[in-house]
């Protein structure tokens, strides 16, 4: 046994006794404390010979900590800033995304190492995962995602998925600074936030949705108090009045349930200023549909291919909520309640960018909500430029004392 395996089995042992005197809560700053006597104490023991040398101190204080408070071997990924997602899809296949890019890493796990870190990693969430709940999505402590899928859904091993925000980008400046977006975009984009247009962001998963939408509800005035919805707390927003709501799975008796589309009816009696949902996926968009119908500004994600593809999608997934609802009142619900749909791509090198942003104006023609093209990239490139189309609500704009003529130009 190496000299990290016994400091580790010294400092685990310690733990326990002080737990069950009832001395500790293994925090991490405990852990970290205990384990730096440890190193200092096996450092003097191996002194003689009798145990292995310990030749990197830092490392080993590393690792033990890692490994009694932390997540073991994948540790190192998750203090690593550039690592954007963690996946295990099997114990000898750990892979990491950096910057959109996925690679396999050298990390070779076991089946029993997969299921503790999977332990552990709930310990926080009061969520679980087993046969009878073979599907778990968490918010880990640091904000991460996690997602997990157990056999016999899977084939033989447990599939693992971290999605960690480790977005550089807080406000629209921000992506303007990273190349995502451009300046003339960005002010348009803020103002109308501020002037309470309904935004809906669309793309592909990695694409960058979330950090969009974190960006854009820096632009909500302070004063204003948003209520937001999830399946898990993905939504930072830095906004003084705010109040984050998610999912709750059933219990082991098969109650309990809490879905969005519960959570966006209770958001309504909290009076909100700002209705955000973090994703539309099913029967809510209908909830969300009529709370923008109703006047309430609001925001939503999207999975979608692009702008024009959202507005399709967002017109046909209220038709899950049951038989009753029809394509007659869904259509003009979205042609009238969703104002701006701002698309972002993922592209090949794992850049992100905003790559349209379409205004609704509020018609139907054909049964198809009409659209319009603000801005867009121009032919070949990657560069946004001003379309043909204008934004509705110029009224709202003024009121918040914007220029929009002034603030857009001439269209292209």
């Amino acid at each position: 046994m190496d000299a990290a395996r016994l400091v580790e089995a010294d400092v685990r042992e310690e733990l326990r006794r002080r737990i069950s005197a009832g001395r500790s809560r293994g925090s991490e700053a405990e852990v970290r404390a205990l384990v730096d006597r440890a190193v200092v104490d096996y450092d003097l023991r191996s002194l003689d010979g009798s145990l292995p040398d310990l030749r990197d101190r830092a490392a080993v204080t590393r690792a033990v900590v890692a490994a009694v408070s932390g997540y073991g071997p994948l540790q190192r990924y998750f203090d690593d800033p550039d690592v954007e997602e963690i996946w295990i899809n099997e114990p000898g296949k750990v892979f990491v995304a950096r910057g959109g890019v996925s690679e396999l890493t050298t990390t070779i796990l076991d089946a029993e190492t997969v299921a503790d870190l999977v332990e552990r990693m709930l310990a926080s969430t009061g969520r679980r995962v087993d046969l009878s709940s073979p599907f778990v999505d968490a918010s880990l402590p640091d904000g991460s995602r996690l997602h997990v899928v157990i056999p016999d859904v899977t084939r033989r091993h447990w599939a693992v998925n971290v999605r960690r925000f480790v977005a550089r980008a807080r406000r629209l400046e921000d992506l303007v600074g990273l190349g995502s977006l451009s300046a003339p975009a960005a002010a348009f984009l803020a103002a109308s936030v501020a002037a309470g247009l309904n935004v809906l962001v669309s793309g592909g998963t990695q694409a960058g949705k979330t950090t969009l939408l974190n960006c854009l509800l820096a632009a909500v005035p302070p004063q204003q108090r948003i209520i937001t919805c999830e399946e898990v707390f993905e939504i930072q927003a830095p906004a003084r009045d705010l109040v984050a709501l998610q999912c709750r799975q059933p219990n082991l008796e098969g109650t309990g349930e809490i879905p969005l589309r519960r959570l966006v009816k209770e958001a309504l009696r909290m009076r909100p200023d700002r209705l955000v949902v973090g994703e539309v996926r099913q029967a809510e968009s209908l909830d969300l549909l009529i709370a923008l119908n109703s006047g309430l500004p609001g925001m939503a994600t999207i999975h979608a291919n692009s702008a024009a593809d959202a507005v399709a999608k967002l017109c046909t997934l209220p038709l899950l909520a049951g038989d009753n609802v029809t394509s007659a009142f869904v259509v003009p619900a979205v042609a009238s309640s969703v104002d701006l749909v701002v698309h972002v791509d993922l592209d090949a090198d794992g850049t992100r960018r905003v790559a349209e942003v379409l205004a609704v104006p509020g018609r139907v023609e054909g049964g198809v909500v009409e659209t319009v093209s603000v801005y867009g990239r121009e032919a070949g490139g990657t560069r946004l430029v001003r379309g043909s189309g204008w934004p509705p609500h110029r009224e709202r704009y003024a009121r918040a004392g914007t220029d929009l003529t002034r603030l857009l130009g001439t269209a292209a």
